[in-house]
């Protein structure tokens, strides 16, 4: 299994660049072009094997911004990382954005919405050739809280996934350039975040890669930086259950653990 050019037989690490004041990750510290390009480099050289970075916080209650300050905070940070061969993904739910971006050089889009907030995204990711990350989401960054009753959070957020899949195909998007990402934490209480990491393997009936993201979104009873032991164990554990790609903050204790994980002879099915 690829995806974005990389080889899924064994997992893969997205590293994460918030360019952002606002983020519950990490408070805006890589809101600094410069800062941001450090991290993205440096993030690489601990093990990621891809860069997303975003230019709109879509924590719990955050607002939108602009398409041009979207564009002015992410612009030169994809440049930055593409010009040192980086493969670079840019989060965003604006056509206008992702067109902006994969001009200056990023190969994937990484929509919380999965190419519905915005009419446009399906011709253009289409158009662009872009690989693309479907996410589960009800609502949007500012109401989702409100809409977390399910009957079973499983199976309702697999069907979406589906439905969002044929919608892909059906633009022209070929399922080789598409994975899909449960959504943890985006309209779901906690319960509902651990039963999608137990049963993950009831999404493998969509025969595309999964991509799971838990970093720092566990152990709020921690500031975000303190809530590494969190973050690294339920990225194992999703990938014991299905996940091919990990999104974290954390790079280099997340590749350390996948690397003793793999060394004990482990594998993902």
């Amino acid at each position: 299994m690829n995806f974005a050019g990389l080889d899924l037989s064994r997992p893969r690490i997205m590293g994460i660049i918030n360019v952002t004041p606002d983020s519950f990750a990490d408070a805006g510290e890589t809101f600094d072009h410069s800062q941001a390009i450090d991290r993205g480099l440096q993030h690489i050289n601990d093990g990621a094997d891809i860069i997303d970075v975003g230019g709109e916080s879509t924590r719990p209650g955050a607002t939108s911004v602009s398409v041009e300050e979207e564009c002015r905070r992410i612009l030169p940070v994809v440049e930055a990382l593409v010009g040192r061969n980086v493969p670079v993904s840019v989060d965003t739910r604006h056509a206008e954005v992702m067109i902006a971006g994969l001009k200056a050089g990023a190969r994937v889009i990484n929509d919380v919405s999965a190419l519905s907030h915005d009419h446009r995204s399906l011709k253009v990711a289409a158009m662009y050739g872009a690989d693309v990350i479907l996410m589960h989401m009800r609502g949007s960054p500012d109401t989702m809280a409100g809409h977390t009753t399910y009957w079973d959070v499983v199976s309702e957020v697999r069907d979406y996934l589906q439905g969002r899949l044929k919608i892909c195909w059906e633009a022209g998007i070929w399922p080789e350039r598409l994975c899909v990402d449960p959504g943890i934490g985006f309209a779901k209480t906690p319960s509902q975040n651990f039963e999608l990491l137990d049963r993950l393997r009831d999404l493998a009936v969509l025969q595309q890669p999964i991509l799971v993201g838990v970093s720092r979104k566990f152990g709020l009873d921690k500031p975000p930086k303190e809530r590494l032991d969190y973050s690294v164990s339920l990225a194992l554990r999703a990938i014991k259950n299905g996940a091919r790609l990990i999104r974290v903050h954390d790079v280099a204790a997340t590749r350390r653990a996948i690397d003793t994980w793999l060394s004990h002879g482990n594998e993902v099915k």
